[in-house]
């Protein structure tokens, strides 16, 4: 069996010698749209992260039995295309759960804790300087009885939930679909949940309803000195707004995906005033080391699994 795996820097220093047990492998490290059709014409097996197998795609590999989505979201896959041709599509879901909760609280704590502010001051020599032992700056707040709005309450919004309530947080949550209902904690709308948090984070998909979710208008609407964590998917947060916002609103902003990966400059955001109100980090919640061995492990097992079939 033909196995060609597109796009592997995306899983970094991973193993992908389980692979080798299943057939011939090609791997690429990167693959360009212009590219794909070429790569993929005698296997019977892609493995793909982000690279996109349209029609096109399909048309052009006859031997195409099996599309593995190295990931959980699958909108790079022609689904219809490939049902239409008997291919099946395979993707791996909750590898990174632990991971992306994780690194909600990560940025949570950068942000709201100064953290760049006061590394920078000790650094610098100032706190050398001081008349006394500490040094009081930029104030910070606890977790506790602070109120905590989740946008998308899924798998991942429920683990920053539960660990949120153990901080002594007051967790309520907005459904993107409507269709969320839990028990546990207090159902809102996202007006509401905007106006009455002081954390709110974002773990849901981007689709017709999440789009440019949080705009202007939204910005506006939250508390100052609140934060927004958004762990979802770029685009669900309206970046040219929010490059406004953030300058003349005391809000704080930690987003680890953007609509456009990786960024491309000029970028707006790039240009905010306030830098110390902006955490960027490059799309890596879900890349703990733990969480790509999951992710991998579990793209093999559906490998095998098929030819099992």
């Amino acid at each position: 069996m033909n196995i060609v795996l597109l796009d592997t820097l995306t899983y970094g220093d991973t193993s992908l010698e389980g692979f080798d047990t299943l057939g011939t492998v090609c791997a690429y490290s990167t693959t360009t749209a212009e590219e794909t059709a070429e790569r993929v014409r005698d296997t019977e097996v892609i493995v793909t992260n982000k690279v996109v197998i349209n029609d096109a795609v399909m048309e052009a590999a006859p031997s195409l039995k099996l599309i593995c989505v190295a990931a959980t979201g699958m909108n790079n896959i022609d689904h219809e295309a490939a049902a239409r041709r008997g291919i099946t599509v395979k993707n791996v879901a909750g590898y990174s759960t632990d991971a992306v909760v994780q690194h909600t609280f990560s940025m949570l704590f950068y942000l709201m804790g100064h953290s760049r502010y006061y590394d920078e001051y000790v650094k610098s020599g100032e706190w050398q300087r001081e008349a006394v032992f500490a040094h009081i700056g930029p104030s910070f707040s606890e977790l506790r009885g602070k109120t905590w709005g989740i946008i998308g309450l899924g798998e991942i919004g429920r683990g920053v939930a539960k660990i949120a309530q153990t901080f002594g947080a007051n967790v309520c949550y907005y459904s993107t679909s409507g269709k969320n209902e839990n028990a546990e904690y207090e159902k809102t709308t996202l007006s509401r949940l905007i106006e009455n948090s002081d954390i709110i984070s974002i773990h849901a998909p981007l689709n017709a309803s999440t789009e440019n979710l949080i705009s202007h208008s939204e910005l506006l609407q939250m508390k100052d000195g609140a934060v927004l964590l958004n762990l979802g998917r770029g685009g669900i947060v309206d970046e040219d707004a929010l490059s406004v916002i953030i300058d003349v609103k005391p809000i704080f902003v930690g987003l680890d995906v953007l609509a456009r990966e990786p960024m491309k400059t000029p970028h707006p955001l790039l240009a905010a005033q306030h830098p110390e109100r902006l955490y960027i980090t490059p799309h890596i919640a879900w890349t703990s080391r733990e969480a790509r061995e999951r992710l991998i492990a579990a793209t093999i097992e559906n490998v095998k699994t098929f030819v099992v079939a």
